[in-house]
């Protein structure tokens, strides 16, 4: 029998027929019966500080807030560096919607750039190049020349765990004097330049969604270096309250993470290098099956870093895009499209922005692949023997 025949005669689990599912096999029934045990399951409980103290040092950097989620988290970030109404904020295309609704929660507007082609993150070149042409520093800020509006930030984004170009986009940013807030939703574990991908930004947002790396159900966290600005996310993302007389001194937000989901959490980055690894394991899986194909490229490691490997895509010609699905679907595979790009999205079509050949050009070549932690040695081989089939002619 061969080894195709072998994997297609295996029992499916959902593990190969969902982008990403949660390994809850840790300690985390043991922490959330803690929770119950003492009666601690809303805000106030020992497992949140446990969990951002966790996540402070597996972003190699002193701080880190707890939030209700991704988008609560970026979009507390930006409030806290001073994005404000009429502002721009420069962000990707190619990116899943949470990254300009932060933005937009801040009265702002994204300005959309387009991505670099080969790993689709943030195209630095072409930062460069609109910022020489179109942004001119007025009284100590970045202005947007043909709009008169000020540039308040640049938000780059690790798509599905592949970090950006930090060093060279926090270079322009510096010469600009602009913060780099980066949506690091699915990016704990990569690195720029052999650190922490977190260390190289101003302040990042992760996401805990179930089908993140490591989960808390949901949640998110800022982390970052500054103590005074991570104070003032952390004032910011608990009602501004001061002490206990119910005063509170701005208006503010209630994006506080529970202590049932910091117990979750607690027990999911305990195992972080664990995940880390398996999802190393899956990539390599994967880059065997597409290498030598025609036509075809494995999102992976970008010359600058490492990726977290949180989602593994397969890139191919736009023709053969359904046909590629339509071939790991009828294996039982939840291989699908990925994000369709900002410009197209109805919020955000009147939005400033570049060309968009290769934002485009991904909607209509990526192919995300299954990439859970919990796959087996056996899932494995089965994914990476339809996928070599369905590459094939």
């Amino acid at each position: 029998m061969t080894a195709l025949a072998k994997a297609s005669a295996m029992p499916f689990r959902s593990a190969l027929t969902t982008l990403a599912e949660p390994d809850l096999s840790g300690n985390e029934a043991r922490y959330l019966q803690e929770c119950i045990a003492t009666n601690q399951v809303s805000s106030v409980g020992p497992f949140v500080s446990r969990f951002e103290n966790a996540v402070a040092a597996a972003s190699e950097l002193p701080h880190a807030v707890a939030t209700s989620s991704g988008t609560a988290a970026l979009h507390v970030a930006l409030v806290a560096l001073g994005v404000t109404s009429g502002d721009l904020v420069v962000v990707p295309s190619y990116t899943f919607i949470a990254s300009a609704n932060a933005v937009h929660l801040c009265g702002a507007t994204p300005w959309l750039f387009d991505v670099e082609a080969r790993f689709l993150t943030l195209d630095v070149d072409l930062l460069r190049e609109e910022f020489r042409r179109h942004v001119a520093m007025r009284s100590g800020h970045a202005v947007h020349t043909p709009t008169g509006r000020r540039v308040a930030a640049i938000l780059p984004v690790h798509a599905l765990g592949i970090p950006a170009d930090l060093d060279a986009i926090a270079e322009l940013a510096a010469r600009y004097r602009l913060p780099v807030v980066a949506d690091g939703a699915a990016a704990l574990g990569a690195t720029v330049g052999g650190r922490a991908v977190t260390k190289a930004a101003t302040l990042t947002a992760l996401s805990f969604n179930g089908n993140k790396t490591i989960t808390s159900g949901g949640g998110g966290a800022v982390v970052g270096a500054d103590p005074a600005l991570i104070g003032l996310v952390r004032s910011l993302s608990t009602t501004a309250r001061a002490g206990d007389a119910y005063e509170h001194e701005r208006a503010a937000f209630n994006y506080r993470m529970t202590n049932v989901e910091a117990a979750i959490g607690c027990a999911q980055i305990e195992r972080l290098e664990h995940f880390l690894a398996a999802k190393r394991d899956v990539a390599t899986a994967y880059h065997v099956a597409a290498e030598g194909r025609a036509e075809t490229a494995l999102l992976g490691d970008p010359p600058w870093g490492a990726s977290a490997h949180w989602m593994n895509a397969v890139m191919v010609e736009p023709e053969r895009q359904e046909r590629v699905l339509d071939r790991l679907s009828a294996s039982g595979i939840g291989a699908r499209r990925f994000w369709r790009p900002l410009h197209w999205q109805p919020p955000y079509r009147d939005a400033p922005r570049t060309t968009m050949e290769h934002s485009e050009d991904a909607w209509r070549r990526v192919v995300a692949l299954p990439s859970s932690t919990s796959l087996t040695d056996s899932e494995r081989a089965f994914l990476a023997e339809h996928l070599r089939s369905a590459l094939g002619p």
